[in-house]
């Protein structure tokens, strides 16, 4: 931990000092909202988001904030050791190229609906019908299923530390997990309206109670989109692993990591029970493997929780964003930003001055990132990055 303001209502614990304004005005309101329990918690990686700071987690008492988990409900990490030790770069082009034809990246969807054994079942004692925007959503999402999305999502080849090829990918619960984070915070900003709530509007923290038959819906459709995300990551990489045994018929899979960093979830905490939401923020409990990518230029790591009270068992999602996406396309050098994946030999995604949002010059220092949260998690793999597939 870098330091602890104690200027609000309750404390805002940081695990970086050099934290933007906007953020840290957000995580100011969070530590001012009446629910707020024990202490706001934030990663190395924070910055600017709707609401709550990406890499912010906080719990609350009785309440869940739909801002708090975000649009991209369930999106995380997946990956695979191989079996391989060396790639040649000729190969990595073949197996991108494979990768290509099956999974679908940006706004690309499958043209037909994948098969339904393959999507998530409703929480236990519910049924589809029950569920309003999954079940309105379900068939586009069969579509969706075992597709990439765009923005910071990726596919990568990765050469370790520990002398392994592995795959790794980034991923959500696309177009359905909008759907559903969009309707409940429409829905909770009107009922937070009618009630009189104290919160302001400007803060874009509208909440909703637990024990609501509005809250218990959105934590039910909350649910279905992280199962759905994990069963999108899955999807890809079985395509992933497909494609690269296509050039690699040797190879073999080491067990699949795959987590969340976009959620809320019921934990106990300083002996009592509350809803922790983490908003690009992984979970890291003692002993818990985890995933801290970094950009497209820097390495990304495999670590194991050290379970700190302290972050609510959390730690950083990635490198977290420099600058913001229009000001990276602005402000950063094709051909610098090109040239410092050359020169590491990465068979990148950056083709035209659109792509520079996701320049490794956009990004913050993996490494000082990891160097904050010491006392968060252990390194037990870096993975340098090979090849790039970005949507």
């Amino acid at each position: 931990m870098q330091q602890i303001i104690t200027s609000e209502k309750k404390p805002i614990k940081l695990w970086l000092d050099d934290i933007e304004p906007e953020a840290l005005a957000q995580a100011q309101n969070l530590a001012n909202l009446p629910f707020l329990f024990s202490h706001v918690a934030v990663m190395p990686d924070a910055h600017l988001g709707y609401g709550m700071p990406i890499g912010g987690v906080m719990a609350t008492e009785n309440v869940v904030i739909p801002n708090a988990v975000g649009v991209d409900i369930g999106c995380g990490m997946c990956a695979v050791k191989t079996s391989l030790h060396t790639i040649a770069t000729t190969q990595l082009q073949e197996i991108l190229q494979e990768i290509r034809k099956m999974v679908p990246v940006g706004f690309r969807h499958h043209l037909r609906r994948q098969d339904p054994a393959l999507m998530p079942t409703p929480p236990p004692g519910l049924r589809l019908k029950e569920l309003p925007v999954v079940s309105r959503e379900y068939a586009n999402a069969q579509t969706q299923l075992g597709t990439l999305g765009g923005g910071n999502h990726f596919i990568e080849i990765q050469k370790g530390s520990d002398d392994f090829i592995w795959l790794m990918l980034h991923s959500g619960s696309r177009n359905l997990g909008f759907k559903v984070a969009n309707h409940y915070n429409r829905l909770a900003i009107d009922l937070n309206r009618r009630q009189g709530s104290a919160i302001p509007t400007k803060w874009q923290l509208a909440f909703l109670d637990i024990k609501s038959p509005s809250g218990r819906i959105y934590l039910a459709e909350m649910h279905y989109c992280i199962e759905f995300a994990h069963a999108n990551r899955l999807l890809m990489m079985a395509r992933i692993k497909e494609a690269l045994s296509t050039v690699c018929p040797a190879v073999t899979f080491a067990e699949t990591i795959n987590i969340a960093h976009n959620y809320a979830a019921l934990e106990k905490h300083f002996g009592k029970e509350v809803i922790v939401h983490r908003k690009g923020a992984t979970r890291a409990q003692s002993g818990e493997i985890g995933i801290v990518p970094g950009s497209q230029g820097s390495p990304s790591y495999i670590v194991k929780g050290k379970g700190n009270p302290e972050s609510f068992l959390s730690c950083a999602h990635g490198a977290g964003r420099l600058m913001g996406r229009k000001q990276a396309q602005r402000q950063l050098d094709l051909k610098y930003e090109q040239k410092r994946l050359e020169d590491q030999g990465i068979i990148h995604s950056l083709h035209h001055n659109k792509d520079l949002d996701e320049a490794a010059g956009a990004y913050k220092n993996i490494d000082q990132v990891l160097d904050n949260q010491q006392d968060l998690v252990e390194v037990l793999v870096e993975l340098k990055p090979l090849a790039v597939i970005k949507g």
